[in-house]
């Protein structure tokens, strides 16, 4: 049980589901904290906030990184215009209120997207957006520390949306030289994509040396919706 002190267990001490702690709060300081030593947030408006930190991680490396046939396709055709940070919290909005399968409500509680919206206007978190005839259509979000893009959730309210936007972000986070994308736990969607689970003792090296040993890799601000 957290209390006000910015601690956590140590990861190791998850149990095998991977709940780690329950309690704290989710200011900023707490949830970089979180990020940096392999644990991040998970339940919904039912429950306290609950920290976890699986035994297995899944995570995309620049070597095992892979674009199907069907989804570069998609990619080449230009059917969005693929742009960052100009509406995250619509893409928070799209992810928390997209039914899917086996899940009843959403995670993405109103104090969840309010810790979230805190960080991107700190710097720390950002959206990658796929956007038709004006419209947000499909996207993701996720929390930047060292060479780590800690992705959280993604959506599309269009065919392929997401998987576009995925497949293209990939490719520039990986030219702009991060080490890995951690995309938390296993599914098949990210699998499709060269996605590979790590044993967390093997994880929790890695992300040592990316996030301590690595710059922070920012994004570009430029005028006007930048195109990824």
């Amino acid at each position: 049980m957290l209390d006000e002190r910015l601690r956590f267990p140590r990861p190791e001490l998850a149990d095998p589901s991977g709940l780690l702690a329950v309690g704290g709060d989710l200011s900023p300081r707490r949830l970089l904290l979180a990020y940096a030593n392999a644990i991040f947030p998970w339940y919904d408006a039912s429950q306290p906030i609950l920290w976890h930190s699986p035994p297995w991680r899944m995570v995309v490396y620049p070597d095992s990184f892979h674009v199907g046939r069907t989804t570069e396709k998609w990619v080449r055709r230009e059917a969005y215009s693929l742009k960052w940070d100009t509406d995250f919290a619509g893409v928070l909005a799209g992810c928390g209120d997209t039914p899917r399968p086996g899940q009843n409500g959403t995670w993405l509680t109103p104090e969840m997207r309010d810790a979230y919206l805190e960080l991107h206007r700190l710097g720390h978190a950002h959206s990658a957006e796929a956007w038709q005839e004006g419209r947000l259509v499909g996207g993701l979000y996720g929390v930047v520390m060292g060479g780590v893009f800690f992705g959280e959730s993604m959506f599309s309210h269009a065919p392929n949306a997401s998987k576009v936007v995925f497949a293209t972000l990939a490719r520039r986070l990986f030219d702009w030289g991060y080490a890995f994308i951690d995309c938390q736990v296993y599914t098949d969607h990210l699998s499709r994509f060269g996605g590979v689970e790590v044993e967390r003792s093997a994880y929790l090296e890695q992300l040592s040396v990316a996030v301590r040993g690595l710059p922070t890799r920012t994004w570009p601000r430029t005028e006007g919706p930048p195109r990824l």
